[in-house]
């Protein structure tokens, strides 16, 4: 039973996208390497905008892993590739932009509308509650056909 599930779970693993940096992009110091992948895991693709440049086939991707890689060959920083790109193509190259008054709504967007939307759930559950409709009592001729009507069976 357990090897069946390290065996599942293995297999679950195997099925997670890998990284689309060709052999031809690595850099030959492990060290640079590492943090070429480090800053590509957290740089968007441009053309998928929702995958990071490491995991994404496009051209534009493999453009800018490469030049993310000429850019530590140079002895570029970290923080310094970041700020060429965000200067180059603004914050949204950033999977994680920076929290700030110009990218307040990405971030509170969802809490905004996870907000709006109960409140629209709220009000509409009051006002089912109120528009339920209330049964009127039987006037004296119903109930008097009821117990008629009860009485036969």
């Amino acid at each position: 039973m357990l090897r069946s599930l390290l065996l599942a779970f293995l297999l679950l693993l195997s099925a997670l996208p890998a990284g689309a940096v060709q052999p031809d992009e690595m850099l030959k110091d492990p060290v640079l390497e590492a943090r070429a992948r480090e800053l590509s895991e957290e740089l968007r693709c441009m053309v998928c905008q929702n995958q990071s440049i490491d995991d994404s086939d496009a051209t534009l991707a493999k453009d800018l892993r490469i030049l993310v890689r000429e850019r530590l060959t140079a002895g570029d920083s970290n923080d310094a590739v970041k700020a060429f790109l965000v200067a180059r193509y603004g914050d949204f190259i950033l999977l994680r932009p920076p929290f700030e008054w110009r990218t307040l709504l990405p971030w509170t967007a969802p809490f905004l509308l996870l907000i709006i939307g109960g409140a629209f759930a709220l009000l509409g559950a009051r006002r089912r509650r109120r528009s339920a409709v209330v049964p009127k009592p039987l006037d004296e001729v119903e109930k008097k056909r009821l117990d008629e009507i009860l009485k036969q069976e």
